[in-house]
């Protein structure tokens, strides 16, 4: 993933909350990479609506 990339999140793991929960299948932008607890590495990604949340790699796919 780059940033400034387009993404679609595919599916989520475990820290689902309702917010999270309902980007499940929308597109947006890769603004950062974020260190999760140790294991690996995520990305921030933002939203049309202005809402920015961290997902790990393998919770999204670039779009064509």
């Amino acid at each position: 993933m780059e940033i400034g990339q387009k993404v679609k999140v595919c599916r989520i793991k475990d820290r689902v909350n309702g917010s999270v929960a309902g980007k499940l299948g929308k597109v947006g932008t890769v603004k950062e990479y974020k260190m999760t607890d140790g294991s690996g590495v995520g990305v921030v990604v933002q939203f049309d609506d202005r809402t920015a949340t961290w997902f790990f790699e393998d919770e999204i796919k670039p779009v064509d």
